[in-house]
């Protein structure tokens, strides 16, 4: 069996999966299978993947499943991966040549039952680093949350995490008519028992697209309003600064009075902090409708 999986949702994305094949194929390690979550697309992702399964240059393994956002995309490839590791690419991302041996090297030196995994770097296609900085020299591990509070390391890094470990937590919350929770919801969870091993090193090359959800942020959060309570609540709770609790105390409360939900306090779970942030959150709910 191979140790890592390397999954990508994607939703009509045929166009820019390309790229991301050309880079796995020329991995310097071939210990890794190529999971694709088809999301419901409607384009000639199929077709092409079919065409790449034929040339046999990597293992491929392909689903289809009805369209229900980039986190049921998660929750289906979770369910499936028996590889030790896994990482997801993104379908407008692609890896460097030496991503797969980095990861495995790098897991097969310091592999142990309390790290959920490797937290390792994004970059642009210029070689610049997507965060601020980088984790922090002397430090071998530590909590993804922690990173901004404690170490002042801000942007998109690459999440790495062992496949036992991230099945132990519940799947990502589906609800009706809505197509996303953050991915942080897990995150966190796992944040409470494990700590994520730091690896400078460049794992994933990131171009944004302009109907991606990093640049459309303020029209998901309309849109999916159930979705981001559920995280809000888990980090309100669960964050470790008090700024990070207050902030999320604040949109807790702007998701309630999106979603028409008026026991807010009854509902929280930080409820010093939700009077405290309560105000705000109002203030936060009616500049997201001028805004929209």
């Amino acid at each position: 069996m191979k140790t890592l999986t390397v999954f990508t949702p994607t939703f009509n994305r045929a166009e820019l999966l390309s790229v991301l094949y050309e880079s796995l194929c020329l991995q310097t390690s071939k210990d890794f299978l190529w999971l694709i979550i088809d999301d419901g697309s409607t384009d000639e992702t199929k077709e092409l993947v079919e065409k790449w399964k034929n040339e046999n240059r990597i293992e491929i393994k392909y689903v289809y499943k009805e369209n229900g956002g980039m986190h049921t995309g998660h929750n289906t490839a979770y369910s499936m991966i028996e590889t030790e590791l896994n990482v997801c690419i993104d379908s407008d991302d692609y890896m460097p040549d030496d991503a797969v041996e980095i990861i495995i090297d790098f897991w097969n030196q310091n592999a142990d039952e309390k790290y959920a995994g490797i937290l390792g770097l994004d970059i642009y296609q210029n070689g610049e680093r997507v965060s601020n900085k980088d984790f922090p020299e002397g430090v071998k591990s530590g909590k993804y949350y922690e990173l901004r509070g404690k170490y002042g390391l801000i942007g998109d890094i690459k999440f790495v995490y062992r496949t036992a470990v991230i099945r132990k937590y519940p799947e990502y919350p589906v609800f009706q008519g809505e197509k996303l929770t953050p991915l942080g919801y897990k995150y966190l969870l796992i944040d409470q028992d494990y700590e994520m091993l730091f690896l400078n090193k460049a794992l994933c090359v990131v171009e944004y697209q302009p109907d991606g959800s990093s640049k459309n942020i303020v029209s998901q959060y309309l849109k999916n309003p159930n979705g981001f309570l559920q995280e809000r609540k888990v980090r309100m709770k669960l964050a470790y600064s008090f700024w990070e609790r207050f902030t999320n105390s604040v949109h807790y409360v702007s998701c309630c009075l999106i979603l028409k939900k008026w026991n807010i306090f009854k509902e929280s779970t930080n409820l010093p902090m939700t009077i405290l942030a309560a105000p705000f959150g109002i203030v936060l709910y009616f500049y997201l409708k001028l805004k929209k």
